[in-house]
């Protein structure tokens, strides 16, 4: 092709591109181009939430968890921001956003009895799931709900959840459900061997590949054995949350039971690593205790790292 027939044909695809699809703003032209995420440390990304960083706006506190060493930011305040906002805090600071976290899940809720508030519930998940696929994330943690709701609490969040699936999967996002102490498939008056079972099974009747596991690490140590709830679990698991828990202590005073920093529980971290490794888990791992300054994002995630990679 002569390079006068060439330049003609790039101008013709170009003035038909302009006249079949929206412009480009001067302002989304200007906002950089979205960062990547590193390298794997050994299949693993290390993430901090966002909440558990400072600064006085929302670009300092990216660069901070940056600063600290994060791999990225698992962004747990897209109420606060719209899918743009975040996208071009992203695009200027160049920190990567994995994902968002359900906003409202607590008080605004899934299993509600009240069909408007299951109705704005699911209008937070589908606000959620535009915010991580603007910030080039990939999935949106959701707790789906509370047990004390009733006995058809998991059935209206499915309900509900099944007509948010298409949007995820048009936006590449997966609805993670993460294991919390919401009365939901186990029993919290139980023994310390409680099953993952019921709740892996729940994540099955979806029959969705854009429905997973958020599995936090800590959250069922009091109910359950956390590598044997890994396996069973397998391939259901998407991204991990971490914290450390005590059935010893839970503060420096000794008194009662809880959440700990990473390192500081009995958790058998060396049996996490053993069962992670023998479902091939590799991706986000997330932070979630107590945050600040910078060094103490660092020390958390020497924690991690600690408790991960050993």
């Amino acid at each position: 092709m002569s390079l006068s027939r060439r330049r003609l044909f790039t101008s013709s695809v170009a003035l038909a591109c302009a006249a079949a699809g929206p412009r480009v703003s001067a302002e989304t032209a200007n906002a950089g181009s979205m960062p990547l995420p590193p390298e794997p440390a050994r299949g693993l990304l290390f993430s901090c939430k966002y909440g558990m960083t400072q600064g006085a706006s929302l670009e300092e506190r990216l660069l901070a968890a940056r600063e600290a060493g994060m791999d990225g930011v698992d962004f747990d305040d897209a109420a606060s921001v719209t899918p743009d906002e975040l996208r071009r805090a992203a695009a200027a600071t160049g920190v990567f956003i994995h994902g968002t976290i359900n906003h409202a899940h607590w008080g605004t809720r899934l299993t509600s009895g009240d069909p408007a508030e299951r109705a704005a519930a699911r209008a937070n998940l589908e606000h959620c799931i535009r915010v991580s696929h603007a910030a080039g994330g990939s999935g949106v943690l959701l707790v789906i709900g509370r047990g004390a709701d009733g006995p058809e609490a998991a059935d209206r969040a499915r309900a509900e959840i099944i007509q948010t699936v298409p949007l995820a999967a048009a936006l590449g996002q997966r609805i993670l459900f993460e294991n919390v102490w919401n009365g939901m498939f186990y029993q919290d008056d139980g023994p310390r061997n409680q099953s993952v079972t019921a709740w892996a099974d729940y994540i099955d009747s979806f029959r969705s590949p854009w429905v997973g596991a958020f599995f936090d690490l800590g959250n069922h140590a009091r109910y359950g054995d956390v590598a044997a709830w890994i396996r069973e679990l397998g391939p259901r698991i998407v991204k991990l949350d971490i914290k450390g828990y005590s059935n010893a202590r839970a503060d420096a005073d000794g008194k009662g039971k809880g959440f700990v920093d990473i390192t500081a529980g009995d958790i058998d971290w060396a049996a996490v690593r053993a069962a992670l490794g023998e479902i091939g888990f590799t991706g986000w791992v997330s932070a979630e205790v107590g945050g600040g300054d910078v060094p103490r994002l660092k020390t958390v995630l020497a924690q991690m790292k600690e408790a991960l990679l050993g």
